[in-house]
């Protein structure tokens, strides 16, 4: 019986090729695969720059200092969201005040924005807010950024899960609603480079700036040498090599083929879910909304069906099915706890107390669907 992983990559023979093409070549590293990534990546989500470098974390946090946020300003962000996000605020000095969620689809609404929004004034001056598209769902863009103009603040989508995810006919990285937004490249994403991250924006200064921070702070002036650069400001090395741009390209091409997989693996659990309701409940999604699936991350009500949830955990185990929790809510965090206190974030503790991911990969077949939740309805004792 195969291990079925809550997720993994998807690594072909053309994949491998073109890694192998990559280091039999001049560059290992700031070759010309990068510009030629960054320049298909920008064109697929519909960007006008697009700035690559060696994690989703390592996006995020060029981004807020490409928007130089610093200490005594405040961004505001999600409750429900991978530590990175919150992370990256706090990296260049700035404090995070966190938005509450809604309780079914863990994302951050304009409502728990505008609540969050009237508790940050006393925290210093708000400037940014960095929403999460959870799961390959997106946030509602066009209200958030209602917002966020009219109280004039800038907008960084974390779309750390929804590469390939549109929403009103509006694909998420071509910032209609944003100045930036950042993706991930890991390996159990939609697509990978191995390990990688990704901002793109619209504005010509901002990916200027983000370059400059990637390596160093770095910025060359031919004009005194080809040799010379100068350092205004400490930058970071953030650099993605040549190695997994090509990996990346090469998967790039794949992109629309693992997002429709994706989606029909999803299909399959929405159909056979329906007899496991009210016990556990199929992830939320806006109807306006094409998502491109991260993960499949149901809800469970473990008191009723009399099942602990890390009970359940180690019982799929057994049976060969891996599953995660995404996430503890960051505000839970002992850091941030001791910072800003407990809050009150009753639709991130709701959200959190009944998710579970389930396996969602495109080398998945449908009968790996199909047996998931068997043996997900025979540990919750529906069958």
């Amino acid at each position: 019986m195969k291990f079925l992983p809550y997720g993994r990559q998807t690594i072909e023979d053309d994949d491998i090729a073109a890694v192998a093409e990559a280091l039999r070549g001049d560059f290992l590293t700031t070759g010309p695969l990068v510009g030629e990534f960054e320049q298909a990546f920008a064109a697929k989500v519909g960007a006008s720059h697009a700035v690559c470098c060696n994690s989703g974390t390592a996006a995020l946090h060029l981004a807020t200092l490409a928007l130089g946020l610093s200490e005594g300003d405040v961004a505001i962000v999600p409750a429900v969201t991978f530590l990175a996000t919150a992370n990256a605020v706090r990296y260049v000095g700035a404090e995070v005040e966190f938005a509450d969620v809604d309780p079914r689809s863990g994302l951050m609404t304009p409502q728990t924005l505008e609540a969050a929004l009237a508790r940050a004034a006393s925290r210093g001056k708000v400037r940014a807010i960095l929403p999460v598209h959870l799961k390959g769902v997106p946030c509602d863009m066009p209200a958030i950024a209602a917002i966020a103009e009219k109280q004039g603040l800038d907008v960084v989508e974390d779309a750390a899960h929804a590469l390939g995810t549109v929403y009103g006919g509006l694909q998420v990285g071509a910032n209609a609603h944003a100045r930036m937004t950042a993706f991930s490249i890991h390996p159990v994403k939609t697509m990978t480079c191995g390990e990688g991250g990704i901002v793109t924006t619209e504005d010509a200064k901002l990916a200027a700036a983000l370059r400059r921070f990637r390596s160093h702070g770095m910025q060359a002036d031919p004009s005194q040498g080809p040799w010379y650069y100068e350092m205004v400001e400490p930058g970071f090395n953030y650099r993605l090599p040549d190695i997994n741009c090509a990996l990346g390209l090469s998967q790039l091409k794949k992109l629309e083929r693992f997002i429709t997989r994706r989606a029909e693996l999803v299909a399959v659990y929405d159909w056979l879910l329906p007899r496991l309701v009210p016990f556990v409940l199929p992830p939320a999604r806006p109807a306006d909304a094409h998502p491109a699936w991260h993960l499949y991350a149901v809800q469970i009500d473990f008191e009723r069906a009399g099942v602990t949830r890390a009970h359940l955990m180690t019982a799929l185990r057994e049976d060969g099915i891996g599953t995660q929790v995404h996430y503890i809510p960051v505000p839970r965090q002992p850091y941030y706890r001791d910072r800003y206190g407990e809050g009150s974030f009753p639709g991130a503790d709701a959200y959190y107390a009944s998710t579970l991911s389930l396996p969602l990969f495109p080398a998945m077949k449908d009968s790996d669907v199909e047996r998931v939740v068997s043996a997900l309805a025979k540990r919750l004792g529906l069958k």
